[in-house]
């Protein structure tokens, strides 16, 4: 009797075992499955570049990168898409863009508006600079698309940092402990900080302030400090204020 009660006892065990190796199992497959969706999902792909034109060409570029902010935007694949000009050269201008992935850029580049802005391209006498970047403490999409109010006299600031090797996780961290007091400025639109892919040495920041006033605050608000001092001694080619470029955006021009 005891051997029968046992041997019952025995064989629920080991069906209850086998049970919840299934389950276990299942739901290490179905994480696992979760991780590399999501992970496709968020690898983000962000772009910068810079086109120099002739003077006569410039409207009828500005013309194409219009059109192709405005039909980047409207995919669900885009996080952001902007054109600007240079504030003291109005021949040079920059795209800049981020993507879910590089599959997705990659499917929007045989789209017409992409397709157009391919053709002018392929008529400049300059080639495009195009940079790949990693952003640091990245932003969402919803931050992104955070835009200037109406009335707001929009100041858009990149700055191109190539740090002495050896110093470039001094800047990240000391941005890393600047950034969320940054972006909490009343005047901050947009602040992001990326690393240039192929050169860990080489980073660029990209800041968008709601007016002049609203960055002559951010300059003197007190967290700067480290990251100034950093700039005024740590880079290859001083003075850090050669790498500054003051862009006008031109699209999409979307306000509050």
């Amino acid at each position: 009797m005891k051997s029968t009660v046992y041997k019952s006892i025995t064989k629920k065990v080991l069906a209850i075992a086998v049970y919840a190796l299934v389950v276990l199992t299942a739901n290490v497959n179905a994480q696992s499955a979760y991780r590399i969706k999501t992970g496709v999902l968020t690898e983000t792909t962000s772009k910068l570049t810079k086109y120099e034109v002739n003077e006569q060409d410039a409207a009828q570029f500005r013309k194409a990168l219009t059109d192709y902010v405005t039909a980047s935007l409207s995919s669900k694949e885009n996080i952001m898409a902007e054109a600007f000009y240079e504030q003291d050269k109005n021949n040079v201008l920059w795209l800049i863009e981020r993507w879910n992935g590089k599959k997705q850029l990659e499917n929007f580049s045989k789209k017409a508006a992409a397709k157009a802005l391919q053709s002018l391209t392929e008529k400049l006498k300059t080639a495009p600079k195009t940079y790949y970047v990693k952003d640091l403490e990245p932003l969402t999409k919803e931050q992104w698309r955070k835009t200037s109010k109406k009335e707001d006299n929009q100041l858009v600031i990149m700055l191109f940092v190539d740090a002495k090797k050896g110093t470039e996780q001094n800047f990240k961290d000391t941005y890393h402990i600047a950034m969320p007091q940054f972006r909490s400025e009343p005047g901050v639109v947009t602040y992001q900080l990326s690393e240039i892919e192929g050169d860990e040495t080489q980073f660029v920041t990209y800041e968008k302030f709601r007016s002049n006033n609203a960055f002559q605050y951010h300059l003197h608000f007190p967290p700067i400090k480290p990251v100034i001092e950093y700039l005024e001694t740590s880079i290859k080619k001083p003075p850090f204020q050669n790498g500054i470029h003051n862009l006008i955006e031109f699209a999409p021009l979307t306000r509050e």
